[in-house]
Order: C-alpha cells, then structure tokens, then sequence
C-alpha cells in the first residue's frame, strides 16, 4: 500500500469510532502522516480520547490536554510516546512521554508530576519543614507511590523507618517501572516499608510518633466529585495526625497551584488550623503544574527551619529557600 493509500485507511479508521481505543502504534503513526493525510483528504477530525471532564488526547495532533483549574486553565502537551495506560481499582494510571517535560504520571487526568521539574516539588515539600527538625528518626509518608517523597527522606543518616502508606498498589507498580528516576532506588531502602492501604484508619492505629509526616495525595478537584483523598482533607484525619506527630514534628501537605487555585491552599490551611495550634504555608516553582506549587504546614509549634544543608539538591538552593517564605507578587 503506497503512501496515500496508507494515510487514506488511517484517517477512515477514526472517523469510523466516535472514541477511537486502539491508539498504540497507530496514533504515532497517524501524527507523522498527518501532512500527507491533509494534502490528500483535507483536515482529520477532531478525535478527541476523554480521560477525565477536562483532560483527553487529540488524535489530530497527538497532544493531551490536562488541567490545570478545571476548564478554565489547561495546559496542551505534544505526546511522543504512551508508555502506560492502567486503569486500577481506584483511578486511571498514565505515564506519557513529551517533547518538553519528558516523562509525566497522571492520575484520572491530572498531572502529578514531569521528570523536568519533579525534583523542584519534592524537595520543597521535604526539605523545607524537616530543616526544622534536629535529628529526625521517623517519617510517615501518606500517597507519594511514585517514590519522589521517600528519595528525598532516604538523604538524612538520622532517619530509622519511613513508612509509606499508599492506597493505590499500582501506582508503585508503573512507576516504578516507567518512572524509575523518581524513587531512585529508594524502594530497596531497608528503612522504608511500604504499606498497600488506606492511610484514614491507618493513622488511628496505636503508632510510634512521628518527626514528620508528609501527605503526598491527591488534590480534591474543582468542579469534580468522588476523589479517593477526600477523607484526607478532613478534622478527624488532621486529629489523628496531630496524635501521631511528635513533639517538635510538622505534617507537611502539598496544596495545589495557589496562584490559579487559590481555594484549595485557602481551605486546607483553614481547616488545618481548626487542629492544630500553629499553621502556616509556603511555595515552590513547578511548571507543569502551571508554574506554582503550594504547601502547608502544621504543628506543635512554629516553623523555624534553617537553611537546608544537603549536598547534591538540584532545586532547593538559599535563594529558592528565601523565595517559598516570601509573598506571592501577583
């Protein structure tokens, strides 16, 4: 079959599909026909794949589409290769690999993290609160499968036993096989013990107290019902944090982009300071979350860290450390 022939079978192949599936292998090859198939047929449709409300893959073009504040903000990435696409127990698993980002894990269509800018969100998340902390032995990590938390924890000497309490065992599974880089081998780490389950009854447990814990869950979306996280966005899970956390510890959550969606950082510090007697935010530079990511912090007492002394950090340096404490100019 020459050329045009080929393009021609191609395009009649997704016109006959108003969701087209089988996009392995043949959407790249649609893509890089797709000069010749507008030259001989004129323009392809608009085949859209829908993942979530917001996000899908435009088989045109072979980008995807994510938001960043529900439909009002998206962001478009041009997509060289699906590497997984799983659909769990609990959500739909996919690592896309792009022409700017590399490599990026999304969960029911949102963006969790991109191998250009993952080291940027963890070490703030990680970092930041433990430069608070002398000597910290033990840490909870509460969602973070993907292994970027645990990597960064793994870096103190002072650390016995991190336990990570994910509910999703096949978020561990893909990426650690797609996304290798971002746990880094910490997986094999004897301090770390990872736990498949539900972190709400797992914080009730009789536990050790913990120097740190660390909620590395999803966000409660805008305009958007049924997430698994939202049983840890409420009083009673903060409480049980509280119990758990020792004297000179901080919980530390992620808190979405709080320039363009400001609401969710807003409300988990609001609903933080319920529990907790000392609260408080700050934030780091992410662009595939569309340039900001925020976090909030919460414990015994005020958060007074020093600047973190760690050798080989590829984003925390005194400046960025200096710039997450100071106001947003916007």
């Amino acid at each position: 079959m020459d050329r045009r022939r080929l393009v021609a079978a191609l395009v009649e192949r997704v016109q006959e599909n108003d969701v087209f599936e089988d996009r392995r292998g043949f959407l790249l090859g649609l893509r890089v026909l797709s000069t010749q198939a507008t030259r001989t047929r004129g323009p392809a449709p608009d085949k859209r794949v829908w993942v979530s409300p917001v996000s899908y893959l435009l088989v045109e073009t072979g980008t995807y589409t994510f938001p960043i504040r529900s439909d009002k903000l998206t962001m478009t990435v041009k997509v060289s290769q699906e590497l997984a696409d799983v659909q769990s127990e609990f959500q739909r698993i996919q690592v896309l690999d792009t022409e700017v980002f590399g490599r990026i894990l999304l969960l029911d269509g949102h963006i969790q993290l991109s191998e250009l800018d993952e080291k940027a969100y963890h070490e703030s998340l990680v970092h930041i609160p433990l430069a608070a902390v002398p000597e910290p032995r033990r840490a909870l990590v509460v969602g973070g499968g993907d292994g970027g938390v645990i990597r960064e924890l793994c870096r103190y000497p002072s650390i016995t036993r991190i336990d990570l309490v994910e509910i999703d065992a096949k978020v561990v599974e893909v990426s650690r096989q797609h996304l290798p880089t971002v746990s880094n081998g910490a997986f094999d780490d004897p301090r770390v013990h990872l736990q498949i389950a539900d972190a709400f009854p797992y914080v009730k447990g009789d536990l050790e107290p913990y120097d740190l814990i660390v909620i590395d869950a999803t966000d409660t979306y805008e305009d958007e019902e049924g997430e698994i996280s939202e049983s840890l966005f409420t009083d009673a899970f903060y409480a049980d944090c509280l119990r758990i956390l020792s004297p000179n510890g901080f919980v530390v959550t992620q808190a979405d982009n709080l320039l363009f969606c400001p609401y969710s950082l807003e409300e988990i510090e609001a609903n933080l300071r319920r529990t907790f007697p000392f609260v408080g935010h700050y934030w780091g530079m992410v662009p595939s979350f569309g340039g900001f990511s925020g976090y909030v912090w919460a414990g015994h007492g005020p958060l007074q860290p020093t600047k973190p002394q760690l050798p080989g950090l590829r984003y925390l340096d005194p400046s960025k450390f200096a710039l997450a404490f100071s106001p947003l100019q916007f």
